[in-house]
């Protein structure tokens, strides 16, 4: 196990942030029980990557976004990761996770973060507001991995969790930038 990775949780307020980490780490999520509002809550896990190796991620599940509210800038410089949630249920969510991952690609510093997308309430399917076409040809624009994902099912949480976990703690690859193998020790100066 590697450096534990940061990842912030983010979107508008009842997009089902917490619902989401509760199910995915506890399968404690009651349908249809009543949202309760968040200041901000850490979650630690270790979750499998695809390479078979066990990784400790720390979630910050942050307060939900409501009209006129900024998002905290101060979970730009931390982060290693992100995943931006939005109810497919509701457009206005959709489109303040939009304005989310351009603040991140403005403020992460040239930091290297890995985003995932998750749309929510994929059990309401009668009631969808978000095309998922639309949606998928977004996150291909931005170069996002998207997935549509319900907490009734925790299976359908599974793979964008261990995406993020794999992503975030890829080996390096070998700089293809040739080092010098010099045998001499010193600085590379001359001195007379």
């Amino acid at each position: 196990m590697g450096k534990s990775c940061k990842v912030v949780v983010c979107g508008l307020a009842a997009v089902g942030k917490t619902a989401v980490l509760e199910q995915l780490l506890y399968g404690n999520h009651v349908a249809g029980s009543e949202p309760m509002e968040t200041l901000e809550d850490i979650y630690i896990s270790s979750i499998e990557t695809d390479r078979g190796t066990r990784e400790q991620v720390r979630f910050y599940d942050t307060r939900g976004l409501r009209d006129g509210m900024e998002f905290s800038r101060h979970y730009y410089s931390f982060a290693d990761g992100f995943v931006l949630v939005y109810s497919i249920d509701s457009k206005e969510s959709f489109k303040r996770m939009e304005a989310l991952k351009k603040d991140i690609d403005r403020h992460r510093d040239k930091k290297e973060v890995t985003i995932v997308v998750l749309g929510n309430k994929w059990d309401k399917l009668s009631e969808r507001k978000v095309d998922c076409n639309m949606a998928l040809n977004w996150a291909k624009a931005e170069k996002v991995r998207l997935w549509e994902v319900t907490v009734m099912d925790r299976r359908t949480l599974i793979e964008p969790f261990v995406y993020l976990a794999s992503k975030m703690t890829q080996p390096q690859s070998k700089s293809t930038f040739p080092l010098s193998r010099n045998k001499n020790k010193g600085s590379g100066s001359v001195d007379s």
